[in-house]
């Protein structure tokens, strides 16, 4: 149980930390291209529709497991569904972990880009030309170490050094995004953008790729089955509600994500409709790095506005790094380290484990690619756990408290349960997406390969065995950490 001084102070505090956490650079680099690419307004529907099935559903999960047991995700799996299952906790904080060793990378290149709008380096003469100069370089490497010490400056100070820099970081966060959305809008030629983005075409409506486009991007820039918001409601005050604040979360970063989806689409709307397609199918990279300083370029006091992009982006990034380190921490800490400790192999692991996608960009690629999809194993395993103990249960026991504001009813049942369809349904469609109709075929099954099916399933395959292979050391370190006995078998559901 976390001490006084390991609480958030407030639930202000609480909610700036959860939505730092939930933004990210996938609201800002992601959405507005996803959004363009399957049919702006027909997407924005089916997008609503998942933050309440997949999204919401889960952070309501998380956060009443994470103060429920006060214990990272090993822990919270161990002391709610029995020690048989450490490993299915494991796996949660692995994926975020292998996330957090390429997103420093991420970090890196929007700090390096910041400082180049300051110094004029961008935008280059050539579209292109300052990202394929810096990209895959050992500048690129010190960036990322730099990104990775500010992540640590902030977890190192614990739950209050958290609560601090969140303070600073999401409402500035919100000025920046704000202030660019308003210069968006009132560009000529922006008012194509909010109708193209805002109009949904009913008829597209009826594809199923739409669908699964919107229940990805709330997969990946919510949080929600990261084991994120879990970690933090570790230090929720004990008499904090969860269903309120995982509304409250949900939305808020939706919101965000909307936001960044008038700056982009607006901008190019405005400045470039004729290279509109071109754009937003430069991928997220090339959206970022190489299309928006040509597109700033464009715009009286481009540059002074292409520099709060960048710095938007590098507050994004750091909020939810500090949250990923955390993650890691907690579950060093859960396994008997001191803090100090914990975070000091954290920090050293993120760097080393980064550089591989720092000097190349088709290991970034990869590893976004197979820990991405992985998330998804991970809102299947949150989902499983809720089934196992029992649904009903499970909400009359973490989620109604005594001290909720607001209770949550049976519909929650039934969207855990749906949470493990989509998660099976979105790990099929992105492997076949993959493989297609050449699935069995060998160059479908390297182990590299920045999109392939053999890429995900054996590097999986590793860490699930060597996971499952340690699951009985990992429940009875967790319980001697905490004074209890080991467990040698299943005890099945906390009663």
């Amino acid at each position: 149980m976390p001490t006084r001084s390991e609480v958030f102070t407030s639930r202000w505090g609480m909610l700036l930390a959860m939505l730092g956490m939930a933004v990210g650079t996938g609201n800002i680099w992601r959405f507005p291209r996803v959004a363009a690419s399957n049919g702006g307004g027909s997407f924005l529907v089916a997008w609503v529709v998942f933050l309440l099935l997949w999204s919401v559903p889960l952070l309501i999960l998380e956060f009443g497991m994470g103060k429920a047991t006060r214990r990272g995700t090993i822990g919270s799996f161990v002391g709610t569904v029995g020690p048989k299952f450490a490993w299915m906790g494991a796996w949660v904080a692995w994926v975020a972990t292998a996330i957090m060793f390429y997103y420093t990378v991420v970090m890196g290149w929007t700090i390096r880009f910041f400082a180049a709008t300051l110094g004029g380096e961008i935008p280059a003469a050539v579209p292109g030309e300052f990202w394929g100069a810096f990209n895959s370089s050992p500048q690129a490497v010190l960036f990322h170490a730099i990104a990775v010490g500010l992540g640590v400056l902030v977890v190192a100070k614990g739950v209050r050094g958290i609560e601090t820099a969140a303070r600073f970081l999401i409402p500035s966060l919100v000025v920046l995004v704000v202030a660019l959305a308003v210069r968006a809008v009132t560009m000529p030629g922006a008012s194509e953008g909010l109708a193209f983005l805002f109009t949904p075409d009913l008829a597209r409506l009826g594809d199923a790729g739409i669908w699964l486009e919107a229940l990805t991007q709330n997969a990946w820039d919510t949080g929600a089955g990261w084991g994120l918001v879990l970690s933090y409601a570790v230090y929720m005050r004990a008499r904090e509600d969860t269903a309120l604040n995982a509304f409250v979360i949900g939305f808020g970063n939706n919101s965000m994500s909307l936001l960044a989806g008038i700056v982009v689409l607006c901008t190019i709307f405005a400045v470039m409709p004729e290279a509109a397609g071109q754009i937003v199918g430069a991928g997220n990279e090339g959206l970022t790095f190489i299309w928006v300083p040509q597109l700033f370029d464009r715009i009286p006091a481009g540059q002074f506005f292409m520099a709060l992009f960048f710095l938007a982006l590098v507050f994004a990034a750091w909020s939810s790094l500090v949250a990923m380190i955390e993650l890691a921490s907690r579950i060093l800490i859960d396994l008997g380290l001191d803090r100090r400790r914990a975070i000091m192999i954290v920090g050293s692991a993120g760097f080393l484990l980064g550089v591989p996608s720092a000097m190349r960009i088709g290991i970034f690629r990869n590893q976004d690619w197979v820990w991405g999809v992985g998330l998804m194993l991970s809102g299947f395993f949150f989902a499983f756990a809720v089934l196992k103990y029992g649904v009903t249960k499970w909400r009359e026991t973490f989620i109604n408290t005594p001290h909720s504001d607001v209770r949550i009813g049976k519909w929650w049942d039934w969207a855990v349960r749906l949470v493990m369809i989509e998660a099976v349904v979105l790990m099929v469609w992105w492997l076949w997406q993959a493989g297609g109709e050449n699935f069995l075929a060998p160059e479908t099954w390297t182990l590299l390969s920045p999109y392939n099916v053999g890429s995900v399933l054996i590097q999986w395959a590793v860490v699930l065995l060597v996971l499952l292979l340690a699951n009985r050391w990992l429940a009875n370190r967790i319980a001697a950490a905490r004074g209890e006995a080991a467990a040698p078998g299943d005890r099945g559901g906390r009663g």
